[in-house]
């Protein structure tokens, strides 16, 4: 696996750098975004992390640029910052991942390799901004088209529950219906939106403006 980090905090990048390359991740890292945007056409990582806040071209500007020159690139924000708007601007400009800096090392290689194979992560302790950030989503014009269109009523209700964090049993004795159904919904949900995981539904929710409305 190959990564590009960019990080003006020398301590903070070298000292990662080093952890990294003791788990088999080649890495190269910049300490500005500027720099970091240049490297990654000659670079050609699998996967470029970015520090969110920077001096001249901050973390967002930096991915709102590697975003517009490279369309299918993961691109993982590693930050302090549990700021609600933050990773409402991150996930906004198509972020794969809005992580913390102080998660364990192996936890970060494993969360690199699944926005490699094409899943979006979001730090677990961000659970509930994330669902606050869907709450607050103005609701879309009902003539409007949306990716959600090909969802039935009952898994629209169900996805809203996902939104939440809420678990199959939780959504199960809310609805009225059957764990075992609440999985096959969940199931069809993802398949249908082309996702992996209940992270990504949120995620997705958050991209395209679904209201929470039970």
């Amino acid at each position: 696996m190959k990564a590009v980090l960019i990080d003006d905090h020398t301590l903070f990048r070298e000292g990662l750098e080093g952890l990294l390359r003791r788990r088999g991740v080649e890495v190269t890292s910049f300490s500005s975004g500027a720099d970091g945007i240049e490297s990654v056409s000659s670079e050609c990582p699998d996967v470029v992390m970015v520090d969110l806040r920077m001096p001249e071209l901050d973390g967002v500007q930096t991915l709102k640029t590697l975003r517009k020159n490279h369309t299918d690139l993961p691109i993982l924000i590693l930050t302090t910052s549990d700021d609600t708007s933050d990773l409402t601007d991150c996930l906004h400009h198509q972020a794969n991942g809005y992580l913390l800096k102080d998660m364990d090392p192996d936890e970060l290689v494993a969360a690199m390799k699944k926005v490699i194979l094409g899943e979006v992560v979001v730090a677990p302790q961000l659970a509930g901004k994330l669902a606050s950030i869907i709450q607050k989503k103005k609701e879309m014009p009902e003539d409007s088209d949306s990716i959600f269109d090909c969802l039935s009523p009952r898994e629209m209700e169900i996805l809203c529950h996902l939104t939440e964090g809420q678990s199959n049993k939780r959504i199960a004795l809310d609805l009225g219906i059957s764990d075992g159904t609440v999985k096959l919904h969940v199931k069809s949900i993802l398949k249908k939106l082309g996702l992996h995981s209940r992270v990504e539904a949120a995620v997705l929710a958050v991209r395209e403006g679904l209201t929470y409305r039970l």
